[in-house]
């Protein structure tokens, strides 16, 4: 259902009905019927993911994920395809768990082979040897490409050896030191039922879908619940890394340590993201002058609230654009950056970035899987109960002091690190930070 008020802002805001359980092995239930719904969409979300792989072994924990789908000790990979796929259904599982979406008179089925999935995966030795193949391919196609290695350089210069600065499926060096017990152990350790947390949503009655879960994963082990997440993070500070290859153009990756998505400053900051880098229709600051007036590149962008999460995120702006540019475009960042702290956003970009956010929030939450997602987020984040009712109105509420306060607590021109793929040595970067955001 959608609702809406007729003040400027609050519009139009997606409500969800949600009956909250924890099953008697620990795991969390959360139902969101949706009477009518053609699909039903679950998710099983396993807390920890590839943060929780062995030293030496990255790479394990989305492995473990992306092969619970490939059989269980009940029913082969192949089995699996020939029940779900005529009932319109569908799984796949990562580091961080496994989904799935089926027509909604045969929710009981996704669930139930859902429950297998997460309990007794059979890890069948051929399947893992593929998808190891599989990204180690991938991992070939990203040697080689320049965006790709400056993005993970740049989170590296940000978070260091936090694990948020590691790919999530490893490096080819420790994928192809993983064997399938080790894919084993790591479910065994860390598929526990305190760890999870479950979302359903669809044509569904609650009472039924916790009795399914009770029944279907009474064997789940649950183990022990994780503490505190790490947030031991390198300071902020102007540090480069460069990717060198011949390339007519070169990624830039310009940012640092961002927010977490509690922050009381998380709603200015959205807004002013709509201000600064991530507008509707290039109508943000950096698109105009980097894109439309420079003409410096045609992909461009700035945010730091999308990457926000239980830990914090990144401020990171991007740009592709040619090597002799790069100081143009490092200057104009940097200059942005500081314009939007020293100066207050104009009433006339404040009711756009304002309009947008309010009016395309609820695009979107008609999807069962998008508002499985958000189930699942509300409770790993901490947010509130009436976050989906009360955040369209808390961007209606920033002012322009509201977004030049946050900028300037939140932005860090000076501290900011530089990360390249393309023709560009240290040096260069080191250069183009130096300038200080003067083209």
């Amino acid at each position: 259902m959608i609702t809406a008020t007729k003040k400027f802002g609050a519009a139009p805001a997606p409500t969800m009905e949600v009956v909250r359980y924890q099953l008697s092995n620990g795991a969390r239930l959360f139902v969101s019927p949706r009477p009518g719904a053609p699909m039903t969409a679950v998710q099983v979300h396993m807390r920890g993911g590839h943060s929780l792989d062995p030293a030496g072994k990255d790479g394990v924990g989305w492995l473990a994920g992306r092969l619970v789908d490939q059989g269980t000790k009940q029913r082969s990979a192949d089995e699996l395809v020939a029940e779900l796929d005529p009932l319109g259904g569908g799984v796949q599982g990562d580091s961080s768990g496994v989904s799935g979406t089926i027509i909604s008179k045969h929710w009981r089925v996704l669930c139930e082979r859902l429950s297998e999935m997460v309990v007794t995966p059979s890890y069948p030795k051929a399947r893992v040897a593929l998808q190891k193949s599989r990204v180690l391919d991938r991992m070939l196609l990203e040697r080689d490409d320049p965006r790709s290695q400056a993005m993970h350089r740049f989170r590296s210069l940000v978070y260091g050896d936090h694990w948020l600065g590691r790919a999530h499926y490893g490096t080819p060096e420790s994928v192809e030191s993983i064997e399938r017990r080790d894919v084993v152990a790591f479910h065994r350790k860390n598929w526990l039922a305190s760890r999870a947390v479950i979302a359903v949503c669809g044509d569904v009655k609650p009472s039924a879908v916790k009795r399914l879960f009770e029944e279907s994963l009474g064997d789940w082990r649950t183990g022990k619940d994780l503490g505190p997440p790490d947030q031991t993070f390198p300071a902020r500070a102007s540090r480069v890394a460069a990717f060198q290859a011949s390339r007519k153009q070169v990624h830039l990756y310009l940012g640092h340590l961002g927010v977490s998505i509690r922050h009381p400053d998380y709603a200015a900051l959205v807004v002013m993201d709509h201000v600064l880098g991530t507008g509707p229709g290039f109508t943000d600051r950096i698109s105009r002058r980097l894109r439309d007036e420079d003409g410096l590149a045609y992909t461009v962008h700035a945010n730091i609230h999308a990457s926000a999460g239980n830990l914090p995120g990144t401020f990171t702006a991007y740009i592709g654009t040619s090597p002799e540019h790069t100081n143009r475009a490092v200057a104009g960042f940097l200059e942005e950056m500081r314009r939007i702290q020293d100066e207050p956003v104009s009433a006339s970009e404040l009711d756009v970035a304002k309009s947008y956010l309010t009016g395309s929030f609820g695009l979107g939450f008609e999807r069962a899987s998008r508002r499985v997602g958000f189930l699942v987020s509300q409770y790993r984040f901490g947010l509130p109960e009436d976050h989906l009712t009360s955040l369209p109105a808390r961007f209606a509420a920033v002012t322009a002091d509201d977004v030049q306060g946050a900028a300037q607590r939140h932005l860090y021109p000076d501290a900011a690190s530089l990360a390249s793929g393309g023709p560009l040595s240290v040096r260069d970067l080191r250069a183009a930070l130096a300038g200080g955001g003067v083209a």
